[in-house]
């Protein structure tokens, strides 16, 4: 029977909040973001164990006390110059059948819920496309002009939808993508899926799986944390 395991890059260094360390060790309700996104996953018994790429020159990780997770998380220092080249080196640097499944997530998204998880697990079954967590667009959205400060036109949101993560593959599938590549125009997983012909699934996530990206989304996320299943 095909496993369940997870695999969150983390090697970027979160430049856009400016805040001197990378986002996913910014502390966040009294640890760093990191640990409450590894800790999500790892509390969702169908995940078998947490893989987190680190880049070679992390030198926060070890500072931080994850005995909590013992036994269920593993840290991988091979992080590449891209999510996609880190995401690569995790999948071969982490232990994994061909057929497990993979489910790739944001460190930077850490109030996922185990109901999400299961959600995406249950709706993609044993279906080789894999699929992602993903919202309908509900704003109406406009296209910039050259000079990035007008309106040029309005895009249709009509079957338009926000990519969120865990975004789920087969092992051996998702490694055959990324290494199709180029890695550098791989905007996320089910991007180097689309690339080989293949159709994710698109499983309803929630606004509540956030994305830190700016200073205001983490206390936006401290609130999220104290509600809800996590």
């Amino acid at each position: 029977m095909p496993a369940h395991v997870a695999l969150v890059p983390a090697a970027g260094s979160g430049s856009r909040i400016a805040a001197g360390i990378p986002k996913q060790y910014l502390p966040l309700a009294g640890r760093p973001v990191l640990w409450h996104t590894v800790h999500a996953l790892a509390s969702v018994p169908r995940v078998a164990h947490v893989w987190v790429v680190l880049s070679e020159r992390d030198e926060w990780f070890d500072g931080h006390d994850w005995r909590a997770l013992q036994g269920r998380i593993s840290a991988l220092r091979c992080g590449g110059s891209s999510r996609a080249a880190s995401v690569l080196a995790g999948l071969r640097g982490m232990h994994a059948e061909p057929r497990d499944w993979v489910l790739v997530h944001d460190a930077a998204r850490p109030c996922v819920t185990r109901a999400l998880i299961d959600r995406l697990i249950d709706e993609v079954g044993e279906h080789d496309a894999g699929g992602i967590l993903a919202l309908p667009v509900a704003d109406t959205l406009k296209r910039a002009g050259a000079d990035g400060a007008r309106i040029d036109h309005t895009v249709p949101r009509t079957g338009l939808w926000a990519a969120q993560t865990p975004q789920m593959f087969r092992h051996a599938m998702l490694c055959r993508a990324l290494e199709e590549g180029p890695l550098e125009d791989i905007t996320d997983e089910a991007n180097a899926m689309e690339r080989m012909g293949v159709q994710p699934r698109l499983v309803p996530g929630s606004a509540v799986n956030l994305k830190v990206t700016l200073p205001a989304d983490l206390a936006l996320a401290e609130r999220m944390l104290g509600h809800g299943d996590h």
